[in-house]
């Protein structure tokens, strides 16, 4: 599971660890990889089998020699892998200018999508051999361009993908609009449903059918510098603080992250997957209540074309085989 070192990986971590399974959780560095062994550790008791229940191996999705360099570690180990949670997310809405990769990528889609991509096409022979595979991907209701999120601010929109055809150094995915970090941020999520709905497909077709599900958590905003003000916070501090303390705490219209760890911690051990692909959406019903259960994706995000040329253009960028 990516993502694990905070907000909604870090709680479902806990939980799936409580429960005994056995957790592969990459971060993006040592000291991130130690101190969330050093915290998980702290809050699971499994006395002296923690070390050969977790671990954290270094991946850093920004950039595609680390994740070759992580996926080779898991594949010489050869552990079957019985479930796949892409779960990590960058976001620094608020900011003027693009962060790059070390590709040279637009900084949300390098680590949102194509780093996940990378990391899903390379571990496929360890998901092939596990018991009863699926893979997990947190997604976002703003994927959608007419849900509550989605109609804040610019939409997310791909356009012709013009923007990855043009390789490294481009903006934004549609290639026309000027850098917006916000929608830039749409877009990764766009992206992230468009994947696992073709990868589900190219799956099925090969003869090797493994569940796929996408998931949206609902607005989540952890209290402190964590999650939501991880990247972002240096962009308008202030105006996000309020904002986080009008829809958490006056408006309640957020999820915590404990509640969304404990959804996903559940997506990934459902033994019981339903086969094909499924899109859930916590969504919410009124303050301080949600509902989690299958909902319909954005119309942009079912269109077919769009995908496989998403999935072939990224394995482009990546230098995987599509």
């Amino acid at each position: 599971m990516t993502g694990a070192s905070s907000g909604i990986g870090y709680q479902a971590a806990v939980q799936l660890g409580r429960h005994g399974h056995r957790l592969s959780l990459p971060c993006r560095d040592a000291i991130t990889a130690a101190s969330t062994l050093k915290r998980l550790e702290q809050e699971i008791d499994q006395g002296n089998d923690f070390a050969k229940a977790i671990e954290a191996p270094v991946l850093d999705l920004a950039d595609l020699h680390s994740v070759k360099s992580c996926a080779d570690m898991l594949l010489a180990k050869g552990e079957p892998l019985d479930v796949l949670v892409l779960n990590a997310g960058l976001q620094y809405t608020g900011a003027a200018e693009s962060k790059r990769s070390a590709q040279d990528f637009e900084l949300t889609i390098a680590v949102n999508h194509l780093g996940h991509q990378a990391l899903t096409q390379q571990l496929m022979p360890l998901l092939e051999i596990g018991d009863n595979p699926r893979v997990v991907i947190t997604a976002s209701e703003v994927h959608d361009a007419n849900s509550p999120g989605g109609r804040i601010g610019k939409a997310a929109g791909l356009g012709a993908l013009a923007g990855l055809q043009t390789g490294a150094g481009f903006e934004m995915v549609d290639g026309c609009s000027p850098f917006n970090a916000d929608k830039a941020y749409k877009d990764s999520k766009l992206c992230n449903v468009l994947f696992a709905r073709e990868l589900e497909k190219r799956l099925r077709l090969n003869g090797k059918p493994i569940p796929v599900v996408a998931w949206a958590p609902g607005l989540v905003i952890p209290r402190g510098d964590q999650g939501f003000f991880r990247y972002s916070r240096t962009y308008n501090q202030w105006g996000q603080r309020l904002f986080a303390l009008v829809g958490r705490d006056l408006l309640r219209i957020t999820e915590s992250p404990e509640r969304a760890g404990e959804l996903l911690a559940g997506l990934a051990s459902d033994s019981e997957a339903a086969a094909g692909f499924r899109y859930l959406s916590n969504r919410l019903q009124g303050p301080g209540q949600h509902r989690f259960d299958c909902a319909d994706v954005s119309p942009e995000a079912s269109d077919d074309e769009l995908a496989a040329k998403l999935w072939e253009l990224s394995s482009e960028l990546i230098k995987l085989p599509s």
